[in-house]
């Protein structure tokens, strides 16, 4: 007769669990010297691919960098094994954002050798560098930029009105100019000249159509100083919701023992000293 085995038995070996403190945590020196190495190789990898497009180097150095791009796969490639293997939930980690740029950034490597032509796929290696956050731990920024996305919507109306505003200028602005320098001075249709004024209104410049005439190129000094005068708009709306956004979630109590001011909004104690803040009076809610 077997014996019942008792449901809170863990068979999980130490060595995996060991694995798994290491390569998910940074909470021992192991896991800090294993994320330290990991994204060293992975700004090296990244850079390999920067390299290899730049002529001289890929002539000179083509075949160092074919070395080394397959022994930072190799290598990352060992990297998703483990993860897969010491993961608590191997399939949730596969299909979540970080196991899918895990994935995608060994996957280009093994391709090129299988599918003729896939050589452009190559960059997606640069996707790499996605994994740096995981490193650094940068979701613990998410509520900063929670706060800016939140922002961003509330602006989303008036950012519209602008850019609806602007691009109504700049069709105009085209097709006078169209009229004005004609296809002799390159401004061979209106989508040319939608170009031109794009470039023009936003401050780049490139130079490659410019006005002939005394009135196009007072069109032109007309768009350059309406493109100054507009384009801080923008920054400007969002700058505000971000002020209002913060101060929705800030109060100005001070704390007694050290006058620190700008709290949380439910926040019982100071952040700079600990010492218990007074209580904040919220507004009742009305029905």
């Amino acid at each position: 007769m077997s014996e019942k085995i008792p449901e809170n038995v863990d068979f999980e070996s130490p060595f995996k669990r060991q694995l798994r403190i290491i390569i998910f945590g940074t909470d021992t020196p192991a896991g800090r010297y294993f994320d330290i190495g990991l994204m060293i190789c992975i700004v090296l990898s990244v850079t390999l691919v920067f390299l290899d497009t730049v002529e001289s180097f890929h002539r000179d150095y083509g075949a160092v960098i074919r070395v080394l791009e397959w022994v930072f796969t190799l290598i990352f490639t060992l990297e998703y094994g483990l993860r897969l293997y010491c993961a608590t939930q191997p399939v949730r980690y596969a299909r979540s954002f970080y196991g899918l740029v895990d994935l995608l950034s060994v996957l280009p490597t093994y391709l090129a050798l299988f599918i003729p032509g896939a050589n452009f796929t190559l960059v997606i290696r640069v996707l790499r560098l996605f994994r740096i956050f995981r490193v650094l731990k940068l979701l613990r920024y998410l509520s900063e930029g929670n706060l800016l996305l939140r922002a961003m919507m509330q602006s989303s109306r008036k950012v519209f009105l602008f850019f609806f505003s602007v691009s109504l200028i700049i069709m105009v602005l085209s097709a006078v100019m169209y009229v004005v320098e004609g296809p002799e001075n390159g401004f061979s249709s209106i989508p040319k000249s939608v170009y031109w004024t794009i470039v023009t209104i936003t401050t780049v410049g490139y130079g490659d159509i410019t006005p002939k005439t005394e009135l196009g190129q007072a069109i032109a000094a007309f768009t350059m100083l309406l493109g100054y005068s507009i384009i801080a708009i923008p920054t400007g709306i969002l700058t505000a919701e971000i002020s209002q956004e913060v101060g929705r979630h800030r109060d100005l109590r001070s704390c007694n023992q050290c006058h620190k001011l700008g709290h949380d909004l439910y926040a019982m104690y100071c952040s700079g000293c600990g010492c218990e803040l007074d209580r904040l009076e919220l507004p009742k809610s009305k029905g």
